[in-house]
């Protein structure tokens, strides 16, 4: 096993799975205007369908804990690379330079292709954005990029916490304690039960929690709502712990069959429960409310381990096609809900069946995406400030496979 300080070799398969889990965002966002029963989207298909709402409901489940977890584990390593001075330079060129350039130019594009939605329904584009109600203290709309923003206060916690464990555990005793912590916890058989706990209670907890929806998305509040908080400081700061021990991954990719079925039988379990369409009224406190906060937290924790398990099991070795796909995901991420939304809209009223709208939202949505990224970022100073580097147009195949320091 390897020891607590020292770095593995690259992990091609934490590479790919976070590249996935970003692309997995983008058809998550798809199937909402597709979900039947009631509307929760700014587009409403004419031809909608439960089946979409049970991908809906699964990919919502574990993507964002699976992309937090190997933030973490990247995040130390990028720190013990460069040192705290460059680390916190590098992370604010890559994720602080994108958050505050790109949201306005997201919004404004979210608020245009959200005005053709209303024109294709109505034949009238709005002049003024809906009423809605005051806003509670520190609402913002962060929409989509709200993970940069969650980032950069995960980055600055945990740099303030090991900054202050450092000062007060000079022999590192209480850091040989921690490392034996999560020894224990990821090498148990009840890991993901452990991992659950904080995660159910902050969910029960949550008074306005709406179980269909899992974790509700920190997008609208510069203050984190407390589940997201929970469980996403607890998702990277376990990725940031495991890298101190990187060989108990091979628990995980020994266990993955295991914890993929079971996370399969509990987003059954749930589903069974809850419906295939979305439940907008908060369970009662009680019985049923805690189990489904347990459930959930279960699931969540399974796939986590299950999905970068087998990521680890299968994807391992370089391929170049899977690289290309997890330097462009964070440019895709980030630029594709305005697209989303236009494509949902243009084909929200035409008489097809929704596997023909649903599969052409995304066919031409990820080869206009594709495409930007390969024109203007892969081999741009915009490539050099997403990726921390550019790719010059007639690099040889060696120089585009130089090891980096994921986001």
């Amino acid at each position: 096993m390897t020891s607590a300080g020292s770095s593995p070799g690259r992990l091609h398969g934490l590479d790919a799975v976070r590249g996935y889990a970003l692309l997995l965002g983008v058809i998550f966002h798809a199937t909402m205007s597709f979900i039947a029963g009631h509307s929760i989207w700014l587009v409403t298909d004419t031809h909608r369908t439960p089946v979409l709402g049970a991908v809906f409901f699964a990919s919502h489940t574990f993507r964002m804990t699976t992309f937090f977890l190997i933030a973490g584990f990247f995040a130390r390593m990028s720190f013990h690379k460069r040192g705290a001075r460059g680390f916190i330079l590098e992370r604010l060129k890559r994720i602080g330079v994108p958050l505050v350039v790109g949201w306005p130019l997201i919004i404004v594009s979210i608020l245009l292709a959200a005005g053709y939605g209303v024109y294709v329904a109505t034949g009238t584009f709005p002049t003024k954005p809906p009423p809605s109600p005051p806003g509670s203290p520190g609402a913002f709309p962060l929409t989509h990029l709200w993970f940069l923003y969650v980032l950069l206060l995960l980055y600055a916690a945990t740099l303030s916490i090991r900054g202050l464990i450092a000062r007060m555990d000079p022999q590192d005793r209480l850091r040989a304690r921690v490392d034996s912590l999560v020894r224990g916890v990821v090498e148990s058989p009840a890991a993901p039960l452990m991992l659950a706990a904080p995660t159910a209670v902050a969910l029960y907890a949550h008074p306005a929690w709406l179980p269909w929806f899992g974790v509700p998305t920190p997008d609208g509040n510069l203050v984190p709502n407390p589940p997201a908080a929970v469980q996403f400081f607890l998702a990277f700061g376990f990725g940031w712990l495991v890298h101190r021990q990187p060989g108990l991954m091979q628990v995980w990719t020994r266990r993955w069959a295991l914890n993929l079925g079971a996370g399969a039988l509990l987003i059954a379990g749930l589903l069974s429960h809850l419906g295939l369409e979305p439940v907008v009224t908060p369970p009662a406190a009680g019985f049923e409310r805690a189990a489904l906060a347990l459930g959930y937290g279960l699931t969540v924790w399974t796939l986590t381990f299950g999905v970068i398990g087998a990521a680890l099991r299968f994807l391992a070795d370089p391929s170049p096609v899977r690289r290309y796909i997890a330097d462009s995901s964070y440019w895709i991420y980030l630029v594709h809900l305005p697209l989303v939304i236009a494509l949902q809209a243009a084909v929200s009223r035409l008489d097809w069946p929704w596997e023909v709208k649903f599969a052409a939202v995304l066919v031409i949505g990820f080869a206009v995406m594709f495409a930007t990224y390969e024109l203007l970022v892969r081999h741009t100073f915009v490539g050099a400030i997403l990726n921390g580097r550019r790719v010059p147009w007639r690099a040889r195949p060696a120089a585009t496979a130089q090891p980096e320091t994921a986001r």
